[in-house]
């Protein structure tokens, strides 16, 4: 059973920064994603990792802000948030793809919220 479990969420003021953690079952080779979902508003993908070749993709919203990597060893998964704004505050999901290679995002945590105060 693939079950990405999050941790690392809580409320900071504007500004400021937060890590988030993900760790699940089986890593190397899989494409693991970050995504939230703010009140009223649809779950966006934020980044993503190609855990094999470290490759890394973020959405306009959060890039040159957030920093997605991974700790091989731990099977884990990060996500670095900084520069923090109110409009973050939503409840972040850590992502895993259902095979090798494949950003088919079939496995997802239960989420950890993140508020962003003003």
């Amino acid at each position: 059973q693939v079950q990405p479990v999050e941790s690392g969420g809580g409320s900071v003021q504007a500004g400021g920064s937060l890590r988030l953690s993900c760790t699940v079952s089986r890593y190397r080779n899989y494409c693991m994603g970050w995504y939230r979902q703010a009140p009223g508003k649809e779950r966006e993908e934020i980044a993503r990792l190609y855990t094999g070749s470290g490759i890394a993709i973020y959405a306009d919203s959060v890039k040159g802000r957030f920093t997605i990597s991974q700790d091989n060893a731990k099977n884990t998964l990060y996500l670095q948030m900084n520069s923090l704004k109110p409009e973050d505050t939503a409840m972040y999901y850590c992502a895993a793809g259902t095979k090798a290679f494949s950003c088919a995002f079939g496995y997802w945590g239960q989420g950890t919220q993140v508020t962003v105060s003003s």
